[in-house]
């Protein structure tokens, strides 16, 4: 029997002095036991939080208390361990950074993309008049993604909108984008219709939802979530694993931080290769000075980098496995 849940969860929905909603929604928090991350911003919430049953029920029940929050959409999972070591909340100038010079270009509690139901999503994906676009970023769809999905080479959502030119051969079809929970696709979908995309849809409630409410069909690979766990089972009807080990090219759902701070990266490595490479992502990293000890897990508390040190670039190190694109 699992002993705790884990709660995911988004909604667009304008705060006043958000600022100070965040400072009082962390001291809530902490008052029922959870642990957790939580982005607050004028336009609304964007939060994992994990904990005992009891206190994640409290939590959701005072959510949907405010009549902001009424609607949003909580997505639980039964989970042995907490899967945060403590509880932060903050404020940011949006839930979702949209790279945006000004983000007020796009409002998706105006317009979005039309939301699509796990079932729905299920029976229209494999249509002809249909592109499956996955908006998540290169270290999220390298560990699982839809069948035949189209893919963007993007570090971060930030980087999506200067993405979107590249999709252009795809304006007269149906465009079908999905994310981790959602919340990127409010945004996505928002700028697809702003560039003059017609007929733009949103898997509601993301992968997370499609696994728990159809099983997950056709999702390859693991789900990259933004918590301890690092990646986590969907698809129980056909699963797969379609990433590699990024130093021998075996395969393998195996994620990991870099050991080496100032990196810290995730990506996909063997079990045999972590002991080799000593939980580092390449040889520059094993020589860091700062190399944390390996322990076999790959997970560790990420810790600020210096501003004076040059962040290690990934994109050097990486090997590039093909990634399937939509029909045409």
């Amino acid at each position: 029997m699992k002993h705790y849940q884990t709660l995911l969860y988004y909604c667009y929905s304008h705060i006043d002095n958000a600022e100070q909603f965040a400072a009082d929604h962390l001291e809530f928090c902490k008052s029922l036991g959870l642990v957790g991350r939580i982005i607050v911003a004028d336009e609304g919430l964007n939060g994992t939080v994990s904990g005992t049953p009891e206190a994640c029920k409290a939590y959701m029940a005072a959510v949907h208390a405010d009549p902001r929050f009424a609607k949003t959409d909580f997505k639980i999972d039964e989970v042995d361990e907490p899967s945060f070591i403590k509880m932060h909340c903050r404020y940011k100038s949006e839930i979702v950074h949209s790279g945006l010079r000004d983000p007020n270009v796009i409002d998706p509690t105006k317009e979005t993309g039309k939301h699509l139901e796990p079932k729905a999503f299920l029976e229209m994906k494999d249509r002809e008049d249909v592109v499956v676009l996955d908006v998540r970023s290169n270290y999220e769809h390298n560990v699982g993604r839809f069948k035949n999905a189209v893919t963007l080479d993007i570090e971060n959502f930030r980087e999506f909108p200067n993405k979107i030119n590249e999709l252009a051969q795809y304006k007269n079809k149906k465009i079908l984008t999905y994310c981790t929970g959602g919340i990127k696709c409010e945004k996505a979908s928002a700028l697809l219709l702003k560039a003059g995309f017609k007929d733009v849809y949103q898997l509601h409630g993301g992968i997370i939802k499609y696994g728990k409410e159809v099983g997950g069909k056709d999702f390859e690979g693991k789900c990259y979530v933004f918590d301890n766990r690092v990646t986590v089972d969907v698809n129980r009807v056909n699963p797969t694993v379609v990433s590699t080990c990024l130093n021998c090219g075996t395969t393998t759902s195996r994620m990991i931080n870099c050991a080496n701070p100032e990196c810290n990266e995730h990506f996909t490595q063997c079990e045999a290769c972590g002991w080799k490479m000593e939980g580092c992502c390449s040889d520059t990293c094993m020589e860091h000075p700062r190399k944390r000890p390996y322990d076999g897990t790959g997970y560790y508390i990420k810790v600020p980098q210096p501003v004076n040190i040059e962040k290690i670039s990934k994109r050097k190190h990486k090997k590039i496995t093909a990634i399937p694109t939509a029909r045409s």
